[in-house]
């Protein structure tokens, strides 16, 4: 190599290395230009012009409504029942206690109150973590970030939603204060089990309102908005612990609480269980009832709007009919024997109270009965462990009852030990009554309650079966059924409106009838098999004679009183299924809605009122959307002709009179059981259908008007001696006794309306008698058909009158 050759090499290898770096510094300043600038600028451009406008206004955020349950009180306030696929309870900022946003802050952003929307150290670590690990370690969004995303964009998880996350960020927390933003938040996220909110939370695990929360159940509720069901209290009670300490130990370090509150709430054991919404009244069958008038009035959307519908109940007067129900129910199964336990343990499945527990426990029970094991059994007594955990004792007397159930007739031999009910491994129904376990069944039969105002038809209180988880059947308003002598009042104010009178006489003697339609002839009889003769109305319906109400209809006329019924809102359809003399002994059925109702219009004079159940429905924020506008009762110095008033279909009189004739059923009559209440201002009617399949109480005073019904629902006898005033009457009078007390009614007579006279009559005869004959009674009479005092016996008293004031 020459050198020459050997001088130019070096210079030759000098210039490469200046021409790559030229290159190099070139690519590396076209691509900080292109990525660091031009393309961004491009981005921000296109960004700005597209997508950026359809971003949502913030303050929309302001006018939030939430996917919130229908919930449904009673008048006075209380919960009957929260229906919709998402729990939730709206809360203000104010309402929120501060321990809970101090736990919120802590577990989910540090620094919430001072950050601008976005925490771009959090979101720094969180992408380091991503590329140094290869997976998320900690979150990077704000609790502001969480609003924006929750509210207004999808969690599906790309570049661009975290773009317009963040813009959307500096958006809400220029629009609205930190305040609200916290309140958002803590109202939308989800926590487990349906519960979206912190306040939806604490009844969900802890069955408290939020207020009533400890340092311990804040912070676990806190804790799970990061994993609601890895770190949930309920399915991984181990993490949650561990969750909710970590909270408790940030909440320290930030100063929110003292070492010595955190130790003490990290030592607190984990105690969330699963609980439904804070029901504070039983009305399962109105609540289905307010369900379907929120479909029928607002459509599906009513079930998630965060409506209130504010029923007419009264929640002291459903507690009561719920428990006369109950407890009517239970003394049926008591008159007619023990049909056994629900089952046999072997002694060795005794031995393991937890397991013995989860057996009781898996049991289903309805109408606030319980289940017990039989532990031991002595002749005297016998000791039981109930499903809740407690040890009872019962006697020997509380179970005399409990003889061997044959039939609804019949029963087994009397009860001399405890053996002859109990052995040892029974698992059996229990009833709280007195303060202490008593042995119980779950009835086969079923009853029904309604109870209403006359004055416009709200309904006080509804039972539609011994429990509504057992059964949905609401037989207030779905079972129609034969009404025996509930009917026969209504018969009775159409004999008077034609003319006759409480005096007018009808034999009451055998009769037979002849039908084609009949394989056999037809003999009425009285329940007693009895006749008596010539007997007044008055005692007629007071004794509920079945020979006077056929006879009476044979002379009204089937059609005429089918036409009259019609007044107290019975349909001619269903009148018409029954057109024939049985009409007169009920073999018409109808619901104990309608009875309630034709009932109503002797209490209130003479008014035909409709029942309604809902007051007013009220949206999330409390307006009032829908108010009821009942028609009703027309008062002293009222115009009858006005449209909001309810029509008189019968007059003062009438009503008057057969009030006076129904309280004599509770006075001497077929319901004189009901005296035991003392009151003044009572009348009702006993009801029973053939051979006791139905029996019914209907009764009233100005105030409340309540209708019970009694049976199988699939008709069959309850025995021989279940009548109305015996099946149904008890119920009626449990549920009156606390009604007429707390609805503050005046223990008074029923006001008299004016065209009426008082005639001394002869009980027998219903003739007019002069006043001083003994034994006359004084019956009421309108004046166009008052019977007249005989001209001899007239004088003879106008006589006396002047002897006595001249």
């Amino acid at each position: 190599m020459t050198s020459a050759e050997h001088q130019e090499t070096p210079d030759a290898n000098l210039a490469q290395p200046k021409k790559k770096k030229s290159i190099l510094r070139r690519l590396f300043w076209g691509s900080f230009w292109l990525f660091g600038f031009i393309l961004p600028s491009i981005a921000a451009i296109v960004y700005g012009f597209t997508i950026y406008p359809t971003l949502p206004d913030a303050n929309q955020l302001r006018d939030v409504t939430y996917e919130v349950p229908l919930k449904i009180v009673t008048q006075d306030g209380k919960l009957i029942t929260e229906i919709g696929t998402k729990k939730r309870i709206p809360l203000d900022y104010t309402q929120i206690p501060e321990q809970m946003t101090h736990a919120i802050i802590s577990a989910e952003d540090n620094d919430f109150f001072n950050h601008g929307g976005v925490d771009y150290k959090g979101l720094g670590r969180a992408v380091f973590e991503l590329v140094t690990t290869g997976s998320k370690q900690s979150g990077g969004s704000t609790i502001t970030m969480q609003v924006a995303r929750n509210f207004f964009l999808t969690k599906k998880k790309t570049y661009l939603r975290k773009l317009n996350e963040i813009v959307l960020s500096y958006k809400i927390e220029h629009e609205i204060s930190k305040q609200e933003i916290l309140a958002l938040y803590l109202n939308k996220i989800f926590l487990g089990y349906r519960s979206y909110g912190v306040a939806a939370a604490a009844q969900t695990y802890y069955d408290k309102t939020i207020d009533q929360l400890t340092l311990d159940e804040f912070a676990m509720i806190a804790g799970l908005p990061k994993a609601p069901s890895a770190f949930n209290p309920i399915a991984n009670p181990e993490r949650a612990k561990l969750r909710r300490n970590y909270v408790l130990r940030r909440m320290f370090e930030n100063h929110y609480i003292t070492e010595a509150e955190m130790v003490a709430a990290q030592a607190v054991p984990v105690h969330a269980k699963l609980t439904g919404a804070r029901i504070d009244i039983e009305a399962g069958y109105v609540a289905e009832m307010g369900r379907q008038f929120a479909l029928d009035q607002f459509g599906e959307e009513a079930l998630n709007n965060g409506l209130t519908i504010v029923t007419t109940l009264d929640s002291k007067l459903q507690d009561a009919a719920n428990l006369a129900i109950r407890n009517g129910l239970q003394e049926y199964e008591r008159r007619h024997g023990y049909r056994g336990p629900i089952k046999h343990l072997a002694p060795t499945q005794l031995t393991n109270e937890d397991n013995l527990l989860e057996e009781l426990n898996s049991i289903p029970k309805f109408g606030k009965l319980g289940v017990a094991a039989v532990m031991n059994v002595q002749p005297n007594e016998a000791t039981l462990l109930v499903h809740t955990g407690e040890t009872s004792r019962i006697t020997l007397d509380s179970v005399l009852w409990a003889r061997r159930y044959i039939d609804v007739n019949k029963m087994g031999d009397d009860i001399s030990q405890m053996g002859d009910v109990l052995s040892k491994g029974d698992l059996v129904y229990v009833q709280a009554l007195d303060n202490q376990w008593q042995l119980a069944q779950d009835p086969l039969t079923e009853s029904a309650l309604i109870s209403i105002s006359p004055k416009d038809g709200r309904i006080l209180a509804l039972v539609g079966g011994f429990d509504f988880f057992r059964s949905k059947f609401n037989r207030v308003t779905m079972a129609q059924r034969q009404v025996g002598s509930n009917i026969k009042p209504f018969l009775y104010s159409a004999a008077l409106d034609k003319g006759m009178t409480a005096a007018t006489t009808i034999n009451d003697a055998p009769v037979v009838f002849h039908d084609d339609a009949l394989e056999d002839t037809w003999r009425p009889e009285n329940y007693s098999g009895r006749f008596y003769g010539p007997t007044r109305l008055r005692e007629g319906l007071a004794y509920s004679r079945n020979l006077v109400s056929i006879r009476l209809l044979q002379q009204l006329g089937i059609s005429p009183v089918i036409d009259y019924l019609q007044n107290f809102g019975f349909t001619k359809k269903d009148l018409n299924t029954t057109r024939n003399l049985s009409l007169a002994l009920g073999a018409v059925q109808f619901t104990p809605w309608e009875v309630v109702r034709g009932y109503a219009t002797f209490a209130n004079t003479g008014y035909l009122i409709e029942p309604y159940l809902v007051k007013e429905v009220r949206d999330f924020n409390g307006r009032v959307i829908y108010e009821s506008a009942p028609k009703r009762v027309c008062t002293v110095a009222c115009n009858e002709d006005d449209p909001l008033n309810a029509p008189r279909v019968i007059t003062p009189q009438n009503a008057y009179i057969m009030t006076s004739i129904m309280q004599d059923v509770i006075n001497y009559g077929s319901g004189r059981q009901a005296k035991a209440l003392n009151r003044e201002d009572l009348a009702g009617k006993t009801g029973t259908t053939n051979q006791q399949k139905d029996a019914w109480f209907s009764g009233f005073n100005p105030d409340v008007v309540t209708t019970v019904w009694a049976g199988f629902d699939k008709p069959d006898t309850m025995g021989r001696n279940e009548v109305g005033g015996r099946a149904a009457l008890p119920i009626w009078m449990d549920y009156m006794r606390i009604a007429l007390t707390e609805l503050g009614s005046p223990n008074a007579p029923f006001m008299r309306p004016d065209g009426l006279v008082n005639v001394p009559i002869d009980k027998k005869t219903g003739l007019a008698v002069p006043a001083d004959t003994p034994g006359a009674y004084f019956e009421i009479f309108r004046p166009e058909f008052a019977p007249k005092v005989p001209e001899s016996s007239a004088t003879e008293i106008k006589a006396l009158a002047d002897e006595l004031f001249k």
